[in-house]
């Protein structure tokens, strides 16, 4: 695995990155990720019943939110499903955003998303029917991102409800508007 993912997405793209890298993933972040999780569950009355780790990767926010007491979470990532069941003991499901988009989880219903590390990679032409579909099955979003992007707009569906910067970890705290 290389130390630059960056570097990597710039000259493979990202959909070729985790392609080739998926099976051994792993997000350099992952302690500073934890750390903005922890912060957040402490900050935010998150109900943590039945969670959708949104772009799993390997499981860095499924294993910290269990940590945190959270009953029940399913993972989806079309590229690291194997990174993500060696390391939580439990399979991803291979949904991208554009199946999501499709309409891949309308007969579902979370109590909170988590997206680590991932809607900033999302086409800015496709963010909002991607965010308008989640905020059809849950009421509420917690973005961890290393950018300011991606900026959601409430006609997307979510209201920004807080936000938090941990070692350069950008968390957003979403409420959905549409329920």
């Amino acid at each position: 695995m290389t130390d630059s993912i960056r570097q990597e997405y710039e000259d493979h793209g990202v959909a070729e990155f985790y392609r080739t890298q998926g099976t051994q993933y792993r997000n350099p972040h992952e302690q500073a990720i934890r750390e903005a999780i922890q912060l957040a569950v402490a900050r935010w009355p998150l109900d943590l019943s039945y969670i959708l780790d949104l772009a799993c990767g390997s499981g860095e926010a499924t294993l910290m939110l269990r940590e945190l007491g959270a009953a029940a979470i399913e993972g989806i990532d079309p590229y690291t499903g194997a990174a993500y069941a060696q390391r939580t003991g439990q399979l991803a499901e291979p949904f991208s955003f554009e199946d999501i988009t499709a309409g891949a989880l309308a007969d579902r219903r979370y109590s909170l998303i988590v997206c680590s590390y991932a809607l900033h990679l999302v086409a800015e032409s496709r963010l909002p029917l991607l965010c308008y579909r989640l905020a059809e099955v849950s009421p509420a979003l917690l973005i961890l991102t290393p950018h300011k992007r991606p900026q959601i707009q409430e006609a997307w569906g979510w209201k920004l409800e807080d936000e938090l910067l941990h070692k350069r970890v950008h968390v957003r705290c979403y409420g959905a508007v549409m329920r």
